[in-house]
């Protein structure tokens, strides 16, 4: 349905909203059916965890969404590269394998919510701590970027902040956001973890294998300056920069 209104209003920005109200339906969905109740520690814990997630990310791209006219970038820019095969590039690349992530991502969140017999531990305590210290990494970053882009100087690219510890510190914030879900997972179900984290490392192969290439592409072809942010600062992971040569 939402590929159709893609197609029918030339927008596959359509599909953007969908990764964010997905999860949290799907949590209190698969909790509503487990059986434990509302006084589950871990499921409050998980779904608490999604919940936050879900609202600032939605709240972010409702904040940042300029209309109904308006398209990500990269949608066109995938289906101009797919040339002859852009509605198969639209239907799979944009609308399905995205759809399988988030559905491979939220797998350890079922488990969380339906096994029982485990009591919250310490890895639930952990997960706590790196999903929502994901959420706030992700909207630090973004109000950084929001703050910088309006008073930047052309051809100026981002280097501050969080932006100086890492090039995509938003990203990693979203990475760290599907492996605490995992974590959820394997606290529940310890003697399945060596499934667990395959979401999680479905999520960093796109960004990656996708979203970054094409971020640093875009980047360099408008700020040729960018390449000394490249040299100098940390692909994805947050750590200090690398000290200018002098």
């Amino acid at each position: 349905m939402i590929f159709g209104f893609s197609r029918a209003h030339h927008n596959s920005s359509f599909y953007d909203a969908y990764w964010s109200v997905l999860p949290p339906l799907l949590a209190v969905y698969w909790w509503s059916e487990s059986g434990l109740g509302v006084d589950d520690v871990r499921s409050w814990l998980v779904v608490g965890v999604i919940v936050v997630w879900a609202v600032r990310l939605t709240g972010n791209w409702v904040y940042a969404f300029p209309g109904l006219h308006h398209e990500d970038w990269r949608y066109p820019l995938l289906r101009e590269r797919a040339g002859r095969a852009e509605l198969i590039a639209d239907l799979g690349g944009i609308h399905i394998v995205p759809t399988l992530q988030v559905f491979l991502g939220m797998l350890p969140v079922y488990v969380a919510l339906t096994r029982t017999g485990r009591d919250v531990g310490w890895l639930d305590m952990v997960a706590v701590a790196v999903g929502l210290g994901a959420v706030l990494l992700e909207y630090v970053a973004d109000l950084q970027m929001y703050r910088f882009a309006r008073t930047k100087q052309p051809g100026q690219a981002m280097d501050q902040g969080l932006w100086s510890w890492s090039r995509h510190p938003n990203y990693f914030g979203e990475f760290s956001f599907w492996l605490s879900l995992a974590l959820f997972g394997v606290a529940a179900a310890p003697g399945e973890a060596w499934w667990l984290f395959v979401g999680t490392l479905a999520m960093l192969a796109m960004f990656q294998g996708a979203s970054i290439p094409m971020m640093e592409e875009r980047s360099l072809a408008r700020r040729p300056s960018y390449q000394a942010v490249i040299d100098r600062v940390p692909r994805f992971v947050p750590r200090p920069p690398r000290r200018s040569a002098a």
